[in-house]
């Protein structure tokens, strides 16, 4: 009985051995055949080539009113009328608000006749000095009688100017904040004022970035990073930078003759640089990311197969030889390149690949280095932003 389990088990290995060894033997003969290799993976391609690339400054921004006030009281009273109503359009120097002036127009009439006074007694004096019938201090007494009239007179207008309350600029006007017959003090606000018809945008960049920064510099705005479609200018640069965050504050300001922008909302910003020439860039989903650096995969042709009787390098799979006639085979090679700049979609290449080289850009997922591919599309170049046209405001 022993002995029949013996010879069990030694037959059993001597099949295993077998099997193992046509398996090793198999693959030996069949790799330099090109059989037993994965079908080529169908990959879009992409051509490194050298172009302009369009740099450019990007950050969010806060909108606010070009002009915006909270219109106040500047001598007490009580609001006699009120002359506008919520959301008007106020155009500068429309009354807004009058406070009761009465008492003040009295005063003016006062002083306007005892201006006109000693105005008449001040000619009758100066001709009757001519003749030397009256002192020269007596004039003088006059004239300062009469100036002293002047000034009650245009102290008087100047209140009642005070108490009517004008727009300083033109804007939209907001919700009435006092009432007809209210007693209000000084510094009471009655409305506030905004002018919508432009807009300032606050953002903060880099220090470094600022340098590429000048006055007047054109800039673009959208309420989405994928559509910037309102221009402006930069209109300030503050002059030095915040030692807590190293950025610098700048303001720029843009038309909003339609309404689309509100204060207070949130704004995308782009200034664009420059265009720079003679620079490789890809759509950034061709470029993968990975512990030894950023990488790419290259569909070229295989290395030449070693001599005869001798071992490729270890892991390489051999690609099978094409087909007679056919397009030339080709494999994925993974290489290591240096990224610079983004835009949104691109990434800068500033080492690793040449130009002409055809980067794989969909399916790298499934690829691992010298799996055979085969192109079946060429992706163009990833479109930039169109910049909006029209002058900046």
């Amino acid at each position: 009985m022993n002995g029949r389990v013996v010879i069990v088990a030694i037959a059993i290995g001597v099949l295993c051995a077998g099997l193992v060894a046509f398996n090793f033997l198999g693959a030996f003969l069949f790799a330099g055949a090109g059989f037993m290799q994965p079908p080529p993976t169908n990959v879009e391609v992409v051509t490194a080539e050298p172009g302009p690339w369009e740099p450019g400054i990007e950050a969010v921004g806060t909108a606010r009113a070009a002009q915006g006030a909270d219109v106040a009281v500047e001598i007490a009273g009580v609001v006699r009328a009120i002359n506008f109503k919520s959301n008007d359009r106020a155009k500068a120097g429309q009354l807004l608000v009058q406070i009761d002036d009465s008492v003040e127009r009295a005063d003016m009439t006062a002083a306007r006749a005892n201006s006109n006074l000693y105005a008449a007694q001040l000619k009758r004096s100066q001709a009757l000095r001519g003749k030397g019938f009256v002192s020269q201090a007596n004039l003088d007494t006059v004239q300062a009688q009469l100036g002293v009239a002047k000034s009650a007179s245009e102290r008087a207008q100047a209140i009642i100017d005070q108490k009517s309350i004008e727009a300083p600029f033109a804007g939209t006007l907001g919700i009435a904040r006092v009432d007809v017959g209210q007693y209000v003090t000084i510094g009471t606000v009655v409305v506030t004022l905004q002018d919508l018809d432009r807009m300032k945008v606050d953002f903060t960049i880099p220090e470094q970035a600022a340098v590429a920064l000048k006055m007047d510099q054109p800039a673009r705005f959208g309420q989405e990073k994928a559509n910037l479609n309102l221009n402006g200018r930069i209109i300030g640069i503050d002059p030095k930078a915040d030692p807590g965050s190293r950025l610098v504050a700048v303001q720029a300001q843009i038309d909003n003759a339609n309404g689309q922008i509100r204060p207070g909302q949130f704004l995308s910003v782009r200034v664009d640089l420059p265009t720079e020439n003679n620079v490789i860039a890809l759509p950034q989903t061709a470029v993968m990311p990975s512990l030894y650096g950023d990488y790419v995969y290259v569909a070229a042709p295989p290395d030449p197969a070693p001599p005869a009787g001798t071992e490729g390098s270890a892991g390489n799979a051999v690609a099978a030889p094409a087909p007679q006639g056919g397009p030339p085979q080709l494999v994925a090679k993974q290489v290591f390149v240096t990224i610079g700049r983004r835009d949104g979609r691109r990434v800068e290449i500033i080492k690793g690949l040449n130009p002409g080289d055809k980067v794989i850009a969909s399916g790298q997922n499934r690829l691992q280095n010298k799996a055979p591919v085969q192109i079946i599309a060429t992706k163009p170049d990833v479109p930039k932003p169109a910049p909006v046209t029209g002058p900046a405001q």
